[in-house]
């Protein structure tokens, strides 16, 4: 294989453009990891924030959105972007054809090819590619995140500076409301 061909077929394989979605409530190193990994693989990424989630989340949107954008700043081929309705759409919308989906497990696996099936019956254009990990955030979830730092733990490893001091005061701010979590990060 010639040098002139391998730059051929390394363009044709290459991504023009690809969402990597989520709630990002909030955002971890693990999705830092993923957005990282994803954009060696296309040229330009977009990182949309889910407006509407069935989820409880304990950020709003621009909330969300601010930590997402400081996080990845020293990016240059990401941006973000808030989305509402069927991913499709908006990567229809958007006129991307990849979806970029994290897998930290079997369990995240199931699920995630579930959605990529039904997402593919919805626009059959959009393909999802899934991405694994690195090794050390292969067990980091927000909900995880935030239970830990509900609860007094460091969570310092998982969250950017920024992020941190956001979680700190949030929490101040639902024990004022009495609104934080009661399960233990255990399990219990």
């Amino acid at each position: 294989m010639t040098i002139d061909s391998l730059q051929n077929f390394t363009t044709h394989i290459l991504m023009k453009k690809a969402i990597y979605p989520g709630t990002f409530d909030p955002i971890t190193r693990g999705h830092i990891d993923m957005v990282q990994r994803a954009v060696k693989c296309c040229e330009h990424l977009i990182v949309g924030v889910a407006k509407s989630t069935p989820k409880n989340v304990w950020f709003s949107t621009e909330e969300r959105v601010a930590l997402v954008k400081d996080a990845l700043k020293h990016l240059e081929n990401v941006e973000v972007k808030v989305f509402e309705g069927l991913l499709v759409e908006f990567a229809n919308k958007e006129n991307a054809g990849f979806l970029i989906r994290g897998v930290r497990a079997f369990s995240d696996f199931e699920y995630e090819l579930q959605m990529a099936l039904i997402n593919r019956k919805l626009n059959a254009d959009i393909e999802t590619m899934f991405l694994m990990p690195a090794e050390e955030y292969g067990y980091v979830s927000s909900s995880r995140v935030r239970e830990i730092a509900a609860l007094g733990g460091d969570i310092g490893r998982y969250v950017t500076p920024r992020t941190l001091q956001a979680l700190k005061d949030k929490i101040v701010s639902r024990s004022e409301t009495k609104d934080t979590p009661r399960r233990s990060a255990a399990g219990g």
